[in-house]
């Protein structure tokens, strides 16, 4: 029996997430990754990065990408150079895990989607969400026991920001635009589809006039006329709680997402949490035995690239949650309901 295929990889940048969920899930894979090249803005950190996996640290991005002994590139934080990493793997042929810290704009997205199709890469777009085990035992009990979601609750609380208040209005609106992507991207996977339109609202901050402390988003997922196949996801991320009131951030949180369907009732807490009631009453179940999402998400990435049919799905989810996000904010500026004609752009 032939051996698993082992990735080498470059990392670029390591985000927040590098020592909860990137770190843990390369030591338990290391069958099939091996880490060859870092580079990060800070140099200190990208040292003991280096040293620790016994991987070479570089000075550049293009040096990285271009090295010969990188099959495949983890980008794992916004940093000054944006998307040009991700233009250069293309450049270079290289498969690319793009971690959900990575911000995108939708024009930037479409060009970034047309140099992925012309390279024929591997693309991964990390939507953490998707491969944790309450998700992915929600998808089973929808299919086998909870019948068509018909309503889907969201919420997601982030502490305010303080001091500068200029700096901080522009950290506040890029992490409340980065969970509703996820936010938008789950309820489309949980339902299975796109919604046909958006309607949004949003509470401006104390502090000034163009950020929101609070912005709720209504996603219409109906199918027909049919009353048992209409779908509607409320979506909801507030920051009206001073950093500060520690213990007021964490006070009763709500339940990542409710899902009302057809036959029962869910209540998700990430990544293992998981509540359903139907007719014959209460279930709880114990998900902790489950693959971290870490590792889910890699074992996806190392499939996709050893695989002879080439995924690129996640970026295309990734630019439909884009172009979802900014239908809302075209709706919260006009006061207005705003179509998404998805399905037309398939077929243009």
């Amino acid at each position: 029996m032939p051996g698993i295929m082992k990735l080498r990889l470059g990392l670029i940048g390591l985000g927040k997430d590098w020592q909860t969920r990137h770190l843990p899930a390369l030591r338990l894979l290391q069958d099939r990754f091996e880490v060859r090249a870092v580079y990060s803005s800070v140099s200190l950190f990208a040292d003991q990065v280096a040293r620790e996996l016994r991987a070479e640290r570089v000075d550049g991005y293009r040096d990285l990408v271009e090295r010969e002994d990188v099959d495949a590139i983890m980008m794992l934080e916004a940093d000054w150079y944006g998307l040009l990493p991700l233009m250069a793997a293309c450049d270079a042929g290289k498969a690319v895990y793009c971690s959900s810290e990575i911000d995108f704009e939708p024009a930037a997205a479409a060009e970034l989607k047309r140099r992925v199709d012309q390279a024929g890469i591997a693309f991964m777009s990390e939507l953490p969400r998707r491969f944790a085990p309450a998700t992915l035992r929600l998808k089973e009990l929808i299919a086998t026991r909870l019948g068509h979601p018909r309503l889907l609750f969201c919420h997601r609380r982030l502490p305010a920001e303080t001091g500068d208040h200029s700096r901080s209005a522009r950290s506040l609106n890029a992490r409340s635009d980065r969970e509703l992507i996820e936010l938008i991207d789950w309820c489309r996977y949980i339902v299975g589809h796109d919604p046909n339109w958006v309607q949004a609202v949003w509470h401006p901050s104390i502090h000034d006039s163009i950020t929101a402390d609070y912005q709720i988003i209504s996603l219409d997922f109906s199918q027909g006329d049919d009353n048992r196949r209409r779908t509607l996801a409320q979506i909801s991320c507030g920051a009206y709680i001073p950093s500060s009131w520690h213990e007021a951030i964490a006070f009763r949180p709500p339940a990542a997402v409710q899902v009302c369907c057809e036959k029962g009732l869910a209540f998700v807490d990430l990544p293992s949490g998981l509540v359903w009631f139907d007719q014959a009453g209460r279930h709880q179940e114990s998900l902790d035995s489950e693959l971290p999402v870490g590792q889910q998400l890699l074992t996806q990435f190392h499939r996709a690239v050893t695989s002879l049919l080439r995924k690129v799905g996640d970026l295309e989810d990734a630019y439909r949650a884009l172009s979802t996000l900014e239908g809302a904010q075209r709706s919260m500026r006009e006061g207005i309901r705003v179509q998404l004609d998805f399905n037309r752009e398939e077929n243009s």
